[in-house]
């Protein structure tokens, strides 16, 4: 509310009167459009000592669900999930710098790529001009040996070195079962997974798996 002074006339002016004053506008009091909900909290020790612990309770309880589920089906198809964890393929890289690189420093030699607990290894090899031809994989052991008899590279050339000491050339090395072999395109790939469908397809003359080659 505003209040305005306002003078008197000079007929109804006088020494000493006061001024008259006017009240303009209207004052009102607005109330509240909504109303703010409130919480509402347990209303008695017991509710807010229980309800915690039920919320807890739940979520162990649904916790324990899901894991129950996860054991059934890995105990359901435990075959199918070591196949899926296991390492199927190997990318090498590029098959003229690996064709190079193996005319110059000899086969190459990957450890534990092969076996459920990754202790097979593996060595790539290569012969002759064509880089789209020629490859070859074997384990990294003697082929009249057991795999525990582990060989290691001499560096710089083909030939390698048994665990009684022998000094054997690559061909010597134990070859692969069918459907470990090499996979020839841009890049070269080794597929790692053993083909248990087929008869071993293993070659009499080299003692290994055939090339694949991809376009």
């Amino acid at each position: 509310m505003t209040l305005l002074r306002v003078p008197p006339s000079n007929s109804n002016r006088r020494r000493g009167s006061p001024v008259a004053t006017r009240r303009v506008g209207v004052a009102r009091k607005v109330g509240q459009t909504a109303e703010v909900p409130r919480r509402t909290p347990p209303r008695s020790p017991l509710q807010r000592a229980v309800l915690p612990v039920a919320g807890g309770l739940g979520f162990i309880a649904f916790l324990g669900l899901v894991t129950w589920g996860i054991a059934a089906l890995v105990g359901r198809h435990p075959q199918q999930l070591n196949e899926n964890l296991a390492r199927s393929t190997f990318e090498v890289g590029n098959t003229a710098n690996i064709a190079s690189l193996i005319a110059d420093e000899g086969p190459l030699l990957f450890q534990g790529l092969v076996g459920s607990s990754a202790d097979r290894s593996i060595v790539l090899d290569h012969t002759g001009n064509d880089i789209r031809q020629g490859w070859h994989v074997y384990f990294a052991h003697p082929a009249d040996r057991q795999p525990t008899c582990k060989v290691s590279q001499i560096e710089h050339t083909r030939q390698f070195t048994d665990c009684t000491g022998r000094t054997l050339d690559v061909e010597q090395l134990a070859p692969p079962p069918a459907g470990v072999n090499p996979v020839v395109g841009d890049v070269v790939i080794i597929d790692l997974t053993p083909d248990t469908t087929t008869p071993d397809t293993t070659s009499p003359d080299t003692g290994t798996n055939p090339v694949r080659v991809t376009s």
